[in-house]
């Protein structure tokens, strides 16, 4: 199955998103810590090329810390820079604001061997919808400048925001690639809520999530709902939806309720700390 979601502000964003490119020194690409792959976009990387980027891994605090370590890792290998946050912490904050300070630099030397006066380092920050990118951005310049929201594609323009005297930042739309040729990605993306609920059914995605679960985390779903593994995935859904409450009349299983509680409890980290993904 090939998951479409791709409205048409976003087209203008990619064209908007290439043509600024080149008033930038570098790159800030936000990725979801806990599916850094999935949330990465493949449309993006095709338009850097050769432009220095910076990943930071959002939502640390919800992940699982020591796949979150490895990730950051597998980024400097491959050379990029790369740092886990949690954007409500000011220490994370900075330690962005030092690091690119120093992807800047070399654009700076740049200038004054040419003896031209270096001026503020110019950097882009992009990512996918939904992944923290508004939060970060009023966080950076300690003041509401970017609107913030629970539901992706809340930003819908760009805007040059200046960080202290450290950096310009020009921020864009949140911009999802056109498809998910892998329908692995887009039950990652829909179970962390980076794409809209309306995209995929309620009840596909919380089974998902169980599924994984017990595949990879089974002491979470002992913690959380009292049995680490089902044969049948509505055994699963109907010891849930009984402990939980989620009945309707006869006593008969929403599922509906169950789904959203199985969602909402891996978004708000009430199972536990959860990575969809490791690298390779």
């Amino acid at each position: 199955m090939t998951i479409q979601w791709f409205p048409g502000h976003m087209a203008k964003a990619r064209r908007e998103v290439s043509e600024k490119l080149k008033l930038v020194d570098f790159v800030i690409e936000l990725v979801d810590a806990r599916a850094p792959e999935s949330s990465e976009n493949p449309m993006l990387q095709e338009l850097l090329q050769d432009k220095p980027k910076m990943v930071v891994l959002m939502k640390k605090d919800l992940a699982d810390p020591s796949i979150t370590n490895d990730w950051v890792q597998h980024y400097q290998n491959k050379g990029m820079e790369a740092i886990a946050i949690e954007a409500n912490r000011k220490p994370d904050v900075q330690k962005v604001v030092q690091l690119a300070k120093k992807l800047g630099q070399d654009k700076q030397d740049k200038l004054k061997a040419k003896g031209i006066r270096p001026r503020a380092s110019r950097a882009m920050i992009i990512g996918i919808p939904n992944v923290g990118k508004s939060t970060l951005i009023n966080r950076l310049v300690n003041k509401k400048m970017a609107q913030v929201g629970d539901k992706p594609g809340v930003t819908k323009k760009q805007q040059w925001i200046k960080v202290k005297k450290e950096f310009e930042l020009l921020d864009t739309p949140g911009i999802l690639w056109p498809k998910f040729e892998d329908e692995e990605v887009g039950y990652r993306l829909a179970s962390i809520g980076t794409i809209k609920d309306q995209i995929l059914p309620k009840e596909d995605v919380a089974a998902y999530i169980l599924n994984y679960l017990q595949a990879e985390y089974a002491h979470l779903l002992e913690e959380r709902y009292g049995f680490e593994g089902y044969e049948d995935i509505m055994d699963a859904f109907d010891h849930i939806g009984r402990k939980r409450g989620c009945l309707e009349s006869g006593g008969k299983i929403n599922f509906e309720k169950v789904s959203d509680v199985i969602i909402q409890d891996l978004r708000s980290a009430k199972i536990g700390l959860v990575s969809f993904e490791k690298p390779e």
